[in-house]
């Protein structure tokens, strides 16, 4: 089940619930208004995105989508993916790391003025699609496959052809690829669950 709120994320991670909830709090006393996209809170302007809530098995993070053109406040700030990520940025917690609330709210607010300044990084467009030997191989057996991917927008194909491709074994690349075959012959994307 898609969490529907804030509540129901922070219960799904009950190991940062207390954490997640002073992050909440911090938010909230901002002009962000919380929303839910991608099955996380995010918290936006205008409907752009600002700021999102991330809780994982070790740490939990304030995402900063725009985070690469923060400015003054940069210390805290990672790239969680090297050479993918151009602009999301986000700060991690772990066990017992100190909140330092008004240390945040600086990185909070400065992403806000950036976004009301209307600056952000785009996603470059058109960039080809490499399809991995392992799709191309499936298509040659299979023109119903083939057919039915060339009917998906560029995105969705290429978060198919990235999911395959990027894993580093061939094995791994191979069971991927048997389990995006029944989705793209029924014409559901790779991440359309956790699309609205």
């Amino acid at each position: 089940m898609p969490v529907k709120s804030f509540e129901e994320y922070a219960e799904k991670h009950l190991k940062w619930k207390e954490e997640l909830q002073q992050l909440r709090e911090l938010l909230l006393s901002t002009e962000l208004e919380e929303t839910i996209k991608w099955g996380a809170p995010i918290y936006v302007l205008n409907n752009k995105n600002v700021v999102g809530l991330g809780a994982f098995k070790n740490h939990y993070a304030l995402w900063f989508f725009n985070g690469a053109l923060l400015q003054q406040n940069t210390e805290l700030l990672i790239n969680a993916q090297e050479e993918k990520t151009k602009a999301l940025r986000q700060i991690r917690f772990k066990e017992n790391d100190k909140l330092l609330i008004s240390t945040l709210k600086k990185y909070v607010e400065e992403a806000i003025q950036l976004q009301k300044a209307g600056k952000e990084i785009k996603p470059k467009k058109n960039k080809p699609l490499t399809i991995p030997s392992e799709l191309k191989e499936a298509f040659q057996k299979d023109t119903e496959l083939k057919s039915a991917f060339e009917k998906f927008t560029k995105g969705k194909q290429r978060e198919f052809t990235e999911h395959i491709a990027n894993a580093k074994r061939e094995a791994t690349r191979i069971s991927r690829l048997q389990k995006c075959i029944p989705m793209i012959k029924a014409g559901i994307g790779l991440n359309d669950k956790y699309r609205k």
